[in-house]
């Protein structure tokens, strides 16, 4: 027998103890892993969320440029925003302004909110070329 089994106790009474560690920390691991994956995809979902919103306002302010009737601007960021989304039009002087705000997508408890604005020059305000 060698020195270090005998201070171990031997080769199987060590295989034994160690039997329920992979076990156990397999246990640990998983939870671990699976919450990592699903902040992950929560993740990609709001970025995914905040792009819609910011092509919602940008669509918004273009047909407001173009000095489409403001239900028919404000129609058509709905349909390009996430749902639940707010579209919000206003006119500043010779700028159309869009603001779109809309939820986070996933657990409702989490206190965050999508949003995006976009600004368009009304076409009503350019004069001829000189």
């Amino acid at each position: 027998m060698c020195p270090s089994e005998k201070k171990s106790g031997g080769g199987r009474g060590r295989e034994k103890r160690d039997r329920g560690y992979v076990t156990a920390e397999a246990a640990l691991v998983i939870p671990a892993l699976v919450l990592f994956a699903a902040s992950l995809v929560w993740a990609l979902m709001a970025a995914a969320g905040q792009i819609r919103c910011v092509d919602a306002a940008r669509v918004g302010a273009r047909a407001a440029a173009r000095s489409e009737p403001a239900e028919v601007a404000v129609a058509a960021a709905r349909q390009a925003a996430p749902s639940g989304a707010r579209v919000e039009l206003e006119r500043a002087g010779d700028l159309w302004r869009v603001r779109v705000a809309a939820p986070v997508p996933g657990p409702a408890g989490i206190p965050l909110r999508l949003g995006a604005q976009a600004v368009a020059l009304a076409e009503d305000s350019v004069g001829p070329p000189p």
